[in-house]
Order: C-alpha cells, then structure tokens, then sequence
C-alpha cells in the first residue's frame, strides 16, 4: 500500500487568515493567450471561486471550499491549484497525484489505518492517485496544489523504448 503521507517541512512566511466573507486576493501567473514556450508572468489579483465538496463526502460541520487554477500544462496533464476552505470535516479520494504545500492555517490528515497528521504553514503532503484522506479543518485551511494524471506502466515504459530507440538512430546517423 502506498503512504500518502510523505511530508517534509519547508520555511514559509505565514499571514492571518483573512476575515469570514472578504476577498481573497492572490497574486498569480497570468492566463492570458501567450506565444507557446513563452513564460508567463503575472501580478492579476482574484477571488477564489466556489468549488463545493462532494455532499457524500462530507462528515461534519458546513465546509466551504474554494479554488483557482493557476496555471496547467500544454498537455492538460499537470495544474497548480490555489484552494481553501473553511471548518468542517470530510473524506476526500484522489483521482491524480497531488502534492499539496499548506499555505495558511491547519488541517488534521487522517489516512485509511487511522494514522493522523496535523499539517500547518509551511508543511507538504503527496497524495497519489487512489488513495483517501480524512481531512478535519478546525477553522481555515489555505492550500496551493500540484496535480499530475498519473501515465498509466505501460505508456510509460513504451514511451522510453521509443525514445531509447530514437537516441541509438541518431547516434548511428550522426
């Protein structure tokens, strides 16, 4: 069984959560149009939308979850996500590796064997795809999230014979 609880912990400047019903305002990379390969930077300020739990996940309390895309790859097979949420207490399932790095307050992580972690500012967690948590948010939560689609073995090791094959004609041609 893999443990989706690899954590290390990271220096990070902490800042107040913000007061119930104000703005959440961001700094992030723009999402404006772009030539393909050109770094995009950017100083748009924003409001994190909505993005409601699932209503089965949910096991305690009202939590209000709210996300924005930062940024995705050109293959749609990695994004960044800024996400956060309010006190309550859910399961979450995870369809994609995530690698999440809390950015302001705290969560408790509860794994399938009932193993608990308090996470706060400054600390990471990866979960891979297919496993499950229980998060418990006492308060407020602030997170930035890398998502990755998993390649499935195989695409995976097809993917390096062909590039192995590829590096062996260029060489013999060279």
């Amino acid at each position: 069984m893999v443990n989706p609880f690899q954590m290390r912990v990271m220096a990070g400047k902490i800042s107040e959560p913000e007061a119930e019903g104000s703005a959440s305002e961001l700094e992030i990379l723009e999402q404006s149009a772009t030539p393909d390969g050109a770094i995009k930077f950017g100083t748009e300020k924003l409001n994190l939308g909505l993005s409601p739990i699932c209503a089965a996940w949910i096991l305690e309390g009202n939590p209000v979850a709210r996300n924005k895309l930062l940024s995705s790859s050109a293959d749609d097979m990695a994004s960044t996500y800024m996400w956060d949420c309010t006190a309550g207490r859910f399961n979450w399932y995870y369809d994609i590796d995530e690698t999440v790095y809390v950015l302001e307050g705290s969560v408790v992580i509860k794994d399938p064997t009932g193993a608990r972690r308090r996470l706060t500012a400054g600390d990471t967690v990866f979960f891979p795809a297919g496993s499950r948590a229980e998060w418990n948010v006492d308060s407020y939560v602030r997170k930035i999230a890398f998502c990755r689609t998993p390649v499935p073995r195989k695409i995976l090791i097809a993917t390096r014979v062909y590039q192995a094959l590829w590096r062996m004609v260029r060489r013999r041609t060279s």
